[in-house]
């Protein structure tokens, strides 16, 4: 199992973050250590003074594919989920300074939250996915995948160029403004529409 994660994918995350919109997808990968599961609670590493959470739709992928044209893509799942990208952020603003890979600021144990799935029949219309994360019940984060720049058909296509992928690899597709710090005894709850996808606690 392979965590491939989106950059900025959407554009006003990209404007709060002063990062132009990209020509490509970005992207990144995370290890499957990176992985919490089953609303485990979170523990803040002790490298970071600034730990942000960034909200996710994510895809399973549920056969082997390779060079996918984007026609094709939406054979390669049947599911959608809710995520958290945890990201060292102080971290990240030092090594992009320095113009170093910064896989340590996003790819840390247990900083890839994988909520419950969706099938994809519960969706009228993927272009239209509304999902929003709360924290001590106060709503802190909104997204839409209409307002994606890359689409999940696009994405697909777009990483099956350089990794295969394989049953159970998890696509991260980006994450909307309204990122933000989070804090021990933090209580985070994600959902997709109104159904709840993950609830934990950050410790």
């Amino acid at each position: 199992m392979k965590i491939i994660c989106i950059g900025e994918n959407y554009p006003e995350h990209n404007k709060e973050l002063n990062t132009a919109n990209p020509g490509e997808p970005v992207v990144f990968i995370k290890p499957d250590t990176a992985v919490l599961k089953n609303n485990k609670p979170f523990y803040i590493p002790d490298f970071t003074n600034e730990l942000h959470y960034e909200t996710e739709l994510i895809v399973k992928i549920n056969r082997l594919g390779k060079n996918i044209a984007v026609k094709f893509a939406s054979r390669y799942y049947d599911e959608i989920g809710l995520g958290v990208d945890f990201t060292a952020r102080d971290l990240q603003r030092k090594l992009r300074a320095e113009g170093k890979p910064w896989e340590i600021c996003k790819a840390f144990d247990n900083a890839a939250v994988i909520g419950n799935f969706l099938p994809i029949s519960y969706f009228k219309n993927l272009q239209d996915i509304s999902f929003h994360l709360n924290i001590n019940e106060k709503t802190v984060q909104k997204g839409n995948s209409k307002d994606m720049i890359f689409s999940i058909d696009e994405l697909i296509a777009y990483v099956s160029r350089f990794f295969t992928l394989k049953i159970g690899d998890i696509l991260f597709t980006g994450t909307p403004a309204g990122v933000g710090k989070v804090s021990v005894g933090d209580h985070l709850e994600g959902y997709i529409f109104e159904e709840k996808m993950f609830d934990f606690f950050v410790k």
